[in-house]
């Protein structure tokens, strides 16, 4: 069975903004179906699908359950799981009204990466309830992309069902913001020839995000990254910074930097805005000159970027209406491609590294300030990440 959705050739060219009377009239009935592999047209066609032929599919599955990879769709099926508390910028509004989101990232992710998905949306919170659900529900799909789960539940949520189940696992809100920030971040130095070992990096959030890109980073070989929560820099020690706080402090803010934004943003070459928290102009003055700014928050960046372009030489959002859109639909459609392709068990640090690498391979040749990352709409981008995560994949497994 199949999702239908085609690959549009290029970039939709923009017109008008559409109504709110247009986009409930596009969701109603949902935006999924299931479609046919194998024709349904008589008795014949009946009786090779479903009984009596199905048995023999059945028998031989029961006999060698390696084969239920090869006559079912569940080795290519991915779960899209949430509770629905950390929707987009919603927060926490249950699963019922997430799973519009879920149906639209399954509708990513057979566009994108070619893969089926079913949207799962959970009606409890509690780790362990999850972890169970999903263990038993195992021979159902082949992957699991873990979707709008707040923090710092979902820490413990991604590393507990990665050791429970022998599949690739992966929270898109981490690792696939992570792996297009890194990619957007080597477009930046290569188009104004820096390097990027040598940026000082601000990232303001320690939330679910904040916590990837900095570890990403870090393993991509940048040295200075300074890390920012609610309460002010991250640094050993400091209080309230506790679980993956604490573990991000020690790896982080080589210059142990104390104090807030202003202390965090003096000399910085790079600002990466992850959290809700506004980023006052003048802030912006402290950089750098020449800097980047990533104001990734939706809908409302952290800074404006007709403000941000006034001191910075390169500006990202994570918005579709402006130039150089950092979107997770560059990496997770591949990157699950990849790993499936594979035969992984595992999504590594080594194949999350290769997919921004492939990314920013594909738009390396036509770099410009305002194109440091390809098109979500660029066919080449989901089988160059899928190639690289497979080439990357560990062959054990």
């Amino acid at each position: 069975m199949t999702i239908d959705a085609t690959l549009p050739a290029a970039a939709p060219a923009p017109t008008t903004i559409p109504t709110i009377a247009e986009i409930m009239a596009a969701h109603v009935g949902g935006k999924l179906a299931t479609g046919l592999t194998a024709p349904l047209r008589d008795d014949r066609d009946l009786s090779v699908s479903y009984t009596p032929g199905v048995a023999q599919v059945s028998r031989a599955i029961a006999a060698d359950p390696g084969l239920a990879a090869r006559y079912t769709w569940a080795h290519r099926l991915v779960a899209v799981v949430s509770d629905g508390t950390a929707v987009l910028g919603l927060g926490d509004i249950g699963p019922r009204a997430a799973l519009p989101v879920m149906e639209g990232k399954s509708a990513l992710f057979k566009t994108f990466g070619g893969l089926d998905s079913i949207p799962l949306v959970l009606d409890t919170t509690d780790v362990d309830e999850i972890v169970e659900t999903l263990v038993r529900l195992r021979p159902s799909f082949g992957a699991v992309n873990l979707e709008d789960v707040s923090a710092p539940r979902c820490f413990e949520l991604e590393r507990r069902l990665i050791e429970a189940l022998d599949c690739p696992v992966m929270h898109d809100d981490q690792h696939g913001t992570a792996i297009v920030l890194l990619a957007a971040l080597r477009g930046a130095a290569a188009v104004t020839h820096r390097d990027l070992a040598g940026l000082r990096v601000v990232i303001s959030g320690a939330g679910a995000a904040g916590v990837a890109c900095a570890r990403i980073l870090l393993a991509a070989g940048v040295r200075d990254v300074t890390v920012l929560d609610s309460r002010g820099i991250l640094l050993p020690g400091r209080a309230g910074a506790t679980g993956e706080k604490a573990a991000l402090a020690e790896v982080t803010n080589p210059r142990r930097l104390a104090g807030g934004p202003a202390e965090a943003m003096a000399g910085a070459d790079v600002f990466v805005g992850l959290s809700c928290a506004t980023l006052p102009e003048e802030m912006l003055a402290l950089m750098a000159p020449d800097g980047f700014v990533f104001a990734l928050s939706n809908p409302d960046p952290e800074v404006h970027p007709d403000v941000a372009a006034r001191h910075a030489a390169i500006v990202a959002t994570g918005r579709s209406d402006f130039p150089n859109q950092i979107n997770n639909v560059l990496a997770f459609p591949g990157v699950f491609r990849g790993a499936l392709d594979a035969g992984a068990r595992r999504i590594t640090e080594a194949m999350k590294l290769a997919a921004a690498d492939a990314i920013f391979a594909v738009v390396a040749d036509d770099l410009a300030p305002d194109r440091i990352v390809p098109s979500p709409f660029d066919p080449r981008v989901a089988p160059a990440v899928a190639a690289a995560v497979a080439a990357a994949a560990d062959p054990r497994g």
